[in-house]
């Protein structure tokens, strides 16, 4: 053994280990095995600190049913515990993509909770004749059940973050509806002038959108509450004692905080079953595109500032172009846009991995584990972005909606049940040929007096709400 690496040993022989490492050998064979992505399991916190839990839990659980000793449990309850406080991350480092269902994440985990917990107890890394990272930190465990309930917990994590976010940016359209309840504008289908409303209730349409996704979130949210552990290899139960199930899942919502955390009724069906993230990831999907179809409202919106529609400006973030002097370009859309894309490409992902999966277990949830880690940090850092940086500073052009307000045919849809459609058609048809208003073409031919114009195209008539 030299001074700047060690040797370990697993099925496969002997292998260098860097000395200062407290990862192992199945961990080096991965680093090996998959430099694929870049992406290393250190980048997602969330996970590397559900991993810790799971080991805590396991370790106590098993220390309760006699199957490990108090001194072990205890060095590697702590290890764990410096682990979730932030410690160590630096040593979860293969990558997110491998094969072998996740057998590579769990190894790293063990190695490096073994190893801490070696040295909390007196000893070197490595002796794995006190400690062992299978024998002790594995106990009673498989990759199959650690696994997939690490993701879960770690995504219940991230939708949390997610959920947070979605509040403050609906809070943030909420806001914007009552700043502009009084501003009057057409509303438009098939980018067709159609009927009056504010852009009060245009904004508050938003705000009511997000609140519908974030319902559904917090739904699935709940079903990743069910868990596998204790099921060990395809989720009989081989090698955990009897009551280790049950006091593990008790451990693990003592340690997370999450009351609702239950074992599920089939151990062999959960262990293959990965449908939860299936609709998870459907669930992320319906919110990306929700909030790009409202981001591509914003741009619309805002496009001009002379040559397109200009009801509202968006805040100037940059420099539009290279070549245009004076352009700025709606560039904090456009990014959560292209948040939206990724996320609806990972859902094809997810979709093809939960198919392919075989018999009593899918080894594909590494990629699962990815794409929706990815998909979840993205989105809730592309919303605050969105929040901060737009929606806030979001300003009406009031001006240029009330003279396409005064020009626009679709004010003769209000005037259609007093005129007759024959009638309204006519004037709207006139209106659009000659561009003059219409109400103006409605006096010109007396077929209504000022007041029935006034009632009939008073804000609270033509909007269905009263305007302050």
């Amino acid at each position: 053994m030299s001074r700047t690496a060690r040797i370990e040993h697993d099925m496969l022989g002997e292998i260098s280990v860097p000395a200062d490492a407290y990862y192992g050998a199945h961990t080096a064979r991965a680093l090996a095995n998959f430099p694929i992505t870049g992406e290393r399991l250190a980048d997602r916190s969330h996970l590397v600190n559900a991993l810790a839990a799971v080991k805590h839990a396991t370790a106590a659980a098993n220390a309760e049913v006699g199957a490990l000793d108090e001194t072990r449990a205890r060095a590697i309850a702590t290890a764990c515990t410096e682990i979730r406080n932030g410690a160590l991350h630096d040593q979860f480092v293969v990558d997110l993509i491998q094969g072998g269902a996740g057998t590579s994440t769990n190894m790293n985990a063990n190695e490096v909770v073994a190893n801490r917990a070696l040295e909390l107890l007196g000893h070197h890394r490595g002796e794995y004749s006190v400690l062992h990272p299978l024998d002790h930190v594995n106990l009673g465990q498989s990759t199959n059940d650690v696994y997939p309930t690490a993701v879960k917990l770690a995504l219940d994590r991230h939708l949390a973050e997610l959920l947070a976010a979605l509040a403050e940016l609906r809070e943030a359209f909420t806001a914007k509806a009552v700043e502009f309840a009084d501003v009057l504008k057409m509303g438009r289908t098939q980018l067709q002038d159609a009927v009056p409303m504010t852009l009060g209730q245009e904004f508050g349409a938003y705000a009511a959108t997000l609140a519908e996704d974030e319902q559904r979130l917090a739904e699935t949210r709940l079903l990743l509450h069910e868990l596998n552990l204790g099921g060990t290899a395809i989720g009989t139960g081989l090698n955990a004692r009897p009551g280790y199930r049950e006091l593990a899942i008790a451990h693990l919502r003592s340690l997370t905080g999450i009351p609702t955390l239950v074992s599920s009724p089939d151990l062999i069906e959960a262990t293959q079953d990965v449908g939860v993230f299936v609709q998870l990831s459907g669930v992320l999907k319906r919110t990306a595109v929700k909030l790009s179809k409202i981001c591509n409202d914003l741009r619309l919106l805002s496009s001009g500032p002379q040559a397109g529609l200009g009801e509202i400006t968006l805040p100037a973030r940059q420099t539009g172009s290279s070549i245009m002097p004076g352009k700025v370009n709606p560039v904090i859309p456009e990014a959560v846009n292209q948040i939206a894309f990724e996320i609806i490409g990972h859902d094809v992902t997810v979709t093809l991995a939960a198919e392919g999966g075989q018999l009593q277990l899918n080894a594909f949830e590494p990629i699962i584990a990815r794409a929706l880690t990815a998909g979840l940090d993205h989105l809730t850092a592309g919303i605050g972005v969105l929040r901060e940086h737009c929606v806030l500073g979001i300003t009406a052009n009031r001006d240029r909606l009330a003279e396409i307000v005064a020009v626009s045919t679709g004010l003769v849809t209000a005037l259609s049940p007093t005129l007759g459609y024959e009638m309204a058609c006519a004037i709207a048809l006139e209106a659009h040929h000659t561009g003059r208003p219409p109400l103006d073409l409605v006096r010109e031919r007396e077929l209504l007096t000022e007041e029935q114009l006034h009632i009939l195209t008073a804000p609270e008539a033509l909007t269905g709400r009263r305007v302050a």
